[in-house]
């Protein structure tokens, strides 16, 4: 048997219109010797009835940060809404379907609710309706307890559900449909310019992802590289070939840059040594915000002076902390982080450099860097976003 999961967002499946589409490329599959499995987000987003931000504005904030175990059962219904009807329009279209949740799907999590993590995926029900010649549509973003509580797997979880049922099922592929076409070089919205990315390696995409792209979840790309699944991302109303994310990526491109993403909304935080000295907290800072759950970015620590970014949501925490323990520091906000991504920088000469003096000819200030064996990061003034991923995007000529 040769499976394949086909997993549909929120606008996919938000109209009679494009859910006909989505029926289209399940029979498409089954035309080609697949068996389907059909994983669904919620219809449509926020304003929309059964979106889930729809279903959770009904919820005082309150509410929702006390009772996420209640929070996680009302978010579930969307999905459980857009499972039955995709289910309906199957039915319409002689396609026999079975609706199930996530939880009678297989997948059974911790009891982090609104972020749980799945344990274990069992594919007992799923096989028995494939080997019926059925089509099951499981909803996505969830899963269930083994005390028989409905979670959710935190934003995004939809596509972390269809990779986690891919490589349970040793699927052939799974396939991401979305309304783009693919992963692009740039955000065309910032891009004109930016092209279709053919193939990418799990790990490029991971990083881009993480660092703001919004087309894939970054634990959809963990899930589906452990089981050496392939991912394609396609767009639900269009027969573009989309972008084939594997172990390996592009064999043939011999382009040095894959792809820049950015994550705005980030405070640069800089702390000297001189500044604090005979303050023993000054040496014991980085622990102090771990343990005050404050995640530190792109850190830079020198002998005379710690630099590293945070979300702009933690600045007001931080800065009651550094008072309470009389830290003398300095911040800038309203920062920006460029992520400049490609496998193939390793071991090559001059990429920082070309970058920093691309950057610095457009009167781009850079505040701070960092890089690995495929990323390199600059932080730069949230103004100079779009001025800046421009022109990386022609220095690199990924057009």
């Amino acid at each position: 048997m040769k499976i394949i999961v086909q997993k549909f967002g929120g606008t996919s499946v938000s109209t009679p219109e494009r859910r006909k589409s989505v029926v289209d490329k399940v029979k498409k599959a089954i035309s080609e010797g697949y068996s389907p499995v059909v994983v669904v987000s919620a219809m449509g987003r926020k304003g929309e009835a059964y979106a889930t931000d729809t279903l959770l504005s009904l919820l005082s904030s309150d509410f929702k940060d006390e009772n996420k175990q209640a929070a996680d059962l009302l978010m579930c219904c969307g999905e459980i809404i857009s499972s039955v009807v995709m289910s309906n329009v199957f039915y319409e279209n002689n396609i026999a379907a079975v609706p199930l949740t996530g939880g009678q799907a297989g997948i059974l999590t911790d009891d982090n609710f609104s972020d749980a993590k799945s344990l274990n995926v069992s594919t007992k029900i799923l096989m028995d309706i494939l080997s019926q010649g059925k089509v099951p549509v499981v909803t996505g973003f969830q899963g269930v307890t083994q005390d028989g509580f409905l979670t959710t797997l935190g934003r995004g979880g939809s596509d972390t559900s269809a990779a986690l049922i891919g490589a349970a099922l040793k699927a052939e592929a799974i396939e991401i449909y979305t309304d783009v076409d693919g992963i692009m070089t740039a955000d065309p919205r910032i891009v004109e310019e930016a092209a279709l990315i053919d193939i990418i390696s799990y790990n490029e995409v991971f990083q881009l992802a993480e660092q703001g792209a919004k087309v894939i979840h970054p634990k959809a790309v963990e899930a589906a590289m452990r089981g050496n699944i392939p991912l394609i991302i396609k767009n639900t109303m269009s027969d573009c070939k989309g972008t084939l994310i594997n172990n390996v990526g592009d064999i043939q491109n011999t382009r040095i840059i894959t792809g820049i993403t950015h994550l705005s909304g980030r405070t640069q935080v800089s702390i000297k040594s001189e500044d604090n000295q005979g303050n023993n907290h000054y040496k014991e800072l980085l622990d102090i915000l771990a343990n005050n759950n404050i995640s530190l970015d792109l850190i830079n620590i020198f002998p005379k002076e710690k630099i590293f970014t945070i979300d702009d949501s933690m600045k007001n925490r931080l800065e009651k902390i550094f008072k309470d323990i009389n830290i003398k520091y300095t911040i800038i906000e309203n920062c920006s982080n460029l992520a400049i991504v490609g496998s193939r920088m390793t071991g090559i000469p001059g990429v920082m450099a070309k970058i920093i003096k691309a950057l610095s000819d457009s009167n781009i200030e850079v505040l701070q860097t960092a890089d690995s064996h495929m990323t390199i990061w600059c932080l730069i003034h949230t103004d100079n976003v779009q001025k800046a991923i421009n022109t990386l995007h022609r220095t690199f000529e990924l057009s």
